[in-house]
């Protein structure tokens, strides 16, 4: 009975190895050699905004979908990206204040997305809307931007 069961226990063992390599195998096919995709942190510093000019301002409305008249504002700063490669689709995070320390965007920390960081130190802006009952100025905050170092298909 005991060399039954140290059997099915070997069994179980090359079994579980011969998965392990069947996914090692599809992923070498799957995935072309070099181009693995790897998330990059990106780090963003010097960080101000301005007001929209008004032909990028019109229509906007408060987040949420609302059809509430809002501030536009542009974001713009330094994004540091520390690798010898481009950094594509890289999401902006961090926390936008107001005068009083409320949050412009409640629940909300991902707030934009830069298409291309090449390696090195370069510009970046994107537009947010704000409600126009928030007073200024605006603080910004915990601000870092993560992509990746292939282009990510759609």
């Amino acid at each position: 009975m005991q060399r039954f069961f140290s059997s099915l226990t070997a069994v179980r063992v090359i079994g579980r190895l011969c998965a392990i390599g069947l996914l090692v195998l599809c992923t070498w096919f799957v995935v072309p050699h070099g181009s693995a995709l790897a998330l990059t942190s990106v780090k963003l510093f010097d960080l101000n905004y301005r007001e929209c000019q008004p032909e990028v301002a019109a229509g906007a409305v408060t987040p949420g979908g609302t059809s509430s008249p809002a501030k536009c504002f542009i974001i713009y700063g330094k994004a540091e990206n520390p690798t010898g490669k481009s950094v594509f689709d890289a999401d902006i995070f961090g926390r936008i204040y107001d005068a009083t320390d409320n949050s412009i965007m409640e629940n909300r920390t991902r707030l934009g997305a830069i298409e291309e960081v090449p390696p090195g130190v370069s510009d970046f802006e994107f537009r947010i809307s704000v409600s126009p009952n928030q007073p200024e100025p605006l603080k910004l905050a915990q601000f870092k931007a993560a992509g990746f170092t292939g282009r990510v298909r759609r």
